[in-house]
């Protein structure tokens, strides 16, 4: 059993990433995410119930709202598992933020801040072409691909796709990246010799840190993450196991149609000679 809370739970991500007092963790993130573009130097959470409900999701996507020093936005969430319309969601979200910078009278002329979303994924993108661990999307002109505007910016990271071990992790990005994947069984922290912040994500994350109350929220957020995927995996085995009855009963259909006596086509489909007939 590992030493350290799941981060995939909605407490476990909030205690790292959505915490005042530890906003030095979601601060060295982002940087390690946008390095080479620019410096987040300090953030304020604001508070999530302004992002728009959805409902479907509740108890699978835990998500964390905040702005810069510069005004600009970041929303970071975790999804567990993909739904219908995912991608559409992230674009509400993310033209919620836009719309909100809108500002009544004249004066007011359309100065925007940028917003980001960071969607942390344990799946794959949906539809997608390629196996990446790190999906940036932005308004550009397609043809040219020249960025249009840097107002809207959308970066999916699909833990799944990352598959690098601890000494092979390039950079401070990557070493997120491996102890938020590989957290729950660890048994010590690493690169904290590299980096301190990892220090700090040690003692934040520690199950022996836990207060009793914070334990007993903990166990009941790991309950609440078990028993939805449960709930996900049935449904997926349910619509899996009504396909193949529908293609049974297709296939045992056209080869009735053909002439193939009942008893056979039972052998062969596994269904019963009464529900060969029936067809």
């Amino acid at each position: 059993m590992g030493k350290f809370i799941n981060p995939f739970t909605d407490m476990g991500f909030k205690r790292i990433f959505g915490q005042s007092v530890n906003k030095d963790l979601l601060l060295d993130f982002l940087n390690s995410l946008l390095e080479g573009e620019r410096k987040v130097r300090d953030i304020t959470f604001l508070d999530k119930e302004r992002l728009p409900e959805y409902e479907e999701d509740r108890g699978l996507t835990y998500d964390v709202y905040c702005v810069d020093e510069n005004g600009e936005e970041f929303i970071v969430e975790m999804q567990n598992r993909s739904h219908l319309n995912f991608k559409d969601r992230t674009v509400y979200y993310l033209s919620q933020a836009i719309a909100r910078q809108g500002r009544r009278g004249n004066e007011w002329r359309y100065s925007l801040k940028a917003v980001y979303g960071v969607f942390f994924l344990n799946f794959r993108l949906p539809e997608a072409g390629k196996r990446a661990l790190r999906t940036d999307i932005v308004l550009a002109d397609r043809e040219t691909h020249e960025q249009f505007s840097d107002k809207l910016r959308f970066i999916f990271i699909e833990l799944p796709s990352f598959e690098k071990e601890e000494g092979d992790c390039e950079n401070d990005f990557e070493r997120w990246i491996y102890v938020l994947k590989n957290m729950e069984t660890l048994q010590r922290m690493p690169f904290q010799a590299r980096k301190s912040v990892f220090t700090k994500l040690e003692e934040v994350v520690a199950l022996a840190r836990l207060t009793k109350d914070e334990r007993e929220k903990y166990d009941e957020s790991i309950k609440t993450l078990r028993d939805r995927l449960s709930e996900i995996a049935l449904a997926q085995q349910e619509g899996e196991e009504k396909g193949r009855e529908e293609e049974r009963a297709k296939n045992a259909a056209g080869m009735k149609a053909a002439g193939i006596p009942s008893e056979l086509i039972a052998s062969i489909t596994g269904l019963s000679v009464d529900e060969v007939e029936a067809l």
